[in-house]
């Protein structure tokens, strides 16, 4: 079965884990997801994740991470979706729960969060949202 929106995939996969529970989630591997991960793993949403095989091909095993017994991630939604892409400038790019929560930002220096995208003075594809 093919994936129309893979990062949505990860998204929900991340979403469901949390609601259920789970120590840790499975995904298929990418470099966009690897990336996306990495900028939620910086900004202390997940405790990491690592390589791991899924069947024949390659994927990841995010380690979820909670406070309390509530998961950290209260809210994870993509923003740009297959349908309907969303671009944004440096100085537009939306704030999250009055900077609470980020937004994860593609842009040609690497998947960013909404942070690092203004201090670097770069906009780009509004990948996802997430508090």
């Amino acid at each position: 079965m093919a994936l129309t929106d893979p990062l949505g995939d990860m998204l929900t996969r991340i979403r469901n884990g949390q609601q259920a529970k789970k120590d840790s989630v499975m995904s298929p591997a990418s470099k966009l997801r690897a990336r996306v991960l990495d900028v939620l793993q910086r900004e202390g949403y997940i405790r990491g994740y690592s390589e791991e095989a899924l069947g024949k091909h390659p994927g990841l095993r995010i380690e979820l991470k909670y406070f309390e017994g509530q998961p950290a991630i209260k809210h994870v939604a993509r923003v740009s979706k297959p349908g309907r892409r969303v671009y944004s400038g440096s100085k537009e790019l939306p704030v999250i729960r009055n900077g609470l929560g980020i937004t994860i930002v593609s842009t040609p220096r690497g998947v960013l969060s909404d942070a690092e995208a203004r201090e670097q003075n770069v906009g780009g594809e509004v990948l996802a949202e997430v508090f």
